[in-house]
């Protein structure tokens, strides 16, 4: 798959998501299967590039290519610029945010608040893509069905965000309103793609290899984008890519290969963050890799109590050295779907 002039090597992509995809977490994601990784949302507010928090989403050292960076905001020409500012600190795709549902966001008229304002949002994107063409660089959206069910205009906007030059449209198959409540619903989805010449990419609710399976056979997208079933399992990616090549099911990972990629994202994670932030900004982390394990809550309680970096690194490496005594593979239990066809 093309995006631009950029050829990606496979169709699994990490949706972004504050708080999680920073730059640690997508290598781990691409590392383990992920062909696209979009970082967390980066303001357009020039007054916020030089925050501690803006400038560690905009590094981009060592980072896997392709490097594709989401902006947020409500103003064509600062996001016109934040595309630039991007650009020029590694940037090679420019993603649109008109899909966070967070009250902070949508009360200030941005995310997935834009798709009550269609003029405003096709300026938007008229304006970045203007910005980015001179550098070759593909700009690329994000929504969501709508802002509430009475108001699904995902396709009305597809169809002008296309005309305005867009190279790739990613659709959350829920309304605003829903949040990440309810299910997801594809109905959208396949309509936009099949509307659409450019790539479609399907997201919501992609939780397994067959799920996925179901999602593209329905949706008929161009690729998939998940999200929340990639934390604490990041290793999705590669299940979904052997699912979707063989049709059979990957064996799960062992316990000691789910070691090893935590402690090697915990220090990637610390180099990052630092001691103070990095130990307790990691715990959301080692949190979901062990909420559904054997013992993982007690270990997750204990966990959090922790200070340093270096204790935390030690306890979660003697946590998964205890569970490898009583399981080879990580146990199927979180994932009852899968667990019924492994039997």
């Amino acid at each position: 798959m093309k995006l631009g002039a950029i050829t990606l090597p496979n169709t699994l992509f990490v949706a972004p998501m504050a708080g999680v995809t920073d730059r640690p977490f997508r290598q781990l994601c691409k590392r383990l299967g992920a062909g696209y990784a979009v970082s967390e949302m980066v303001t357009s507010k020039r007054e916020l590039w030089n925050s501690l928090k803006t400038s560690r989403r905009a590094d981009h050292a060592g980072e896997v290519e392709p490097i594709a960076v989401q902006i947020a905001g409500v103003d064509p020409a600062q996001m016109a610029e934040a595309a630039l500012y991007n650009i020029d600190r590694g940037a090679q795709v420019i993603d649109i945010n008109m899909g966070c549902p967070a009250k902070k966001v949508c009360n200030v008229w941005a995310g997935s608040a834009l798709m009550q304002n269609e003029p405003l949002a096709i300026d938007i994107v008229e304006a970045v893509v203007a910005a980015c063409a001179p550098r070759h660089v593909p700009v690329t959206l994000k929504m969501r069905t709508g802002w509430c069910a009475a108001e699904k205009n995902a396709l009305r906007l597809a169809r002008a965000a296309e005309s305005a030059g867009i190279a790739m449209l990613t659709v959350h198959g829920r309304t605003r309103e829903q949040g990440y409540k309810g299910e997801a619903e594809y109905d959208t989805v396949a309509a936009v793609k099949a509307a659409l010449r450019i790539p479609v990419v399907a997201n919501g609710d992609i939780d397994s290899p067959l799920k996925a399976k179901r999602v593209l056979d329905y949706t008929q997208a161009d690729a998939l984008m998940i999200g929340r079933a990639a934390q604490g399992r990041p290793w999705i990616f590669r299940e979904v890519a052997h699912y979707l090549a063989t049709g059979e099911l990957l064996a799960p990972p062992t316990v000691r290969e789910v070691r090893t990629w935590l402690l090697e994202h915990l220090q990637d994670h610390y180099g990052l963050y630092g001691e103070f932030s990095g130990v307790r900004s990691a715990r959301k982390h080692i949190g979901w890799a062990v909420r559904a394990l054997p013992g993982g809550e007690d270990f997750r309680a204990r966990m959090n109590l922790i200070e340093s970096c270096e204790q935390q690194l030690q306890a979660v490496g003697d946590w998964f050295d205890a569970l490898a005594l009583q399981h080879e593979r990580l146990p199927l239990a979180a994932n009852d779907e899968l667990l019924e066809l492994t039997a």
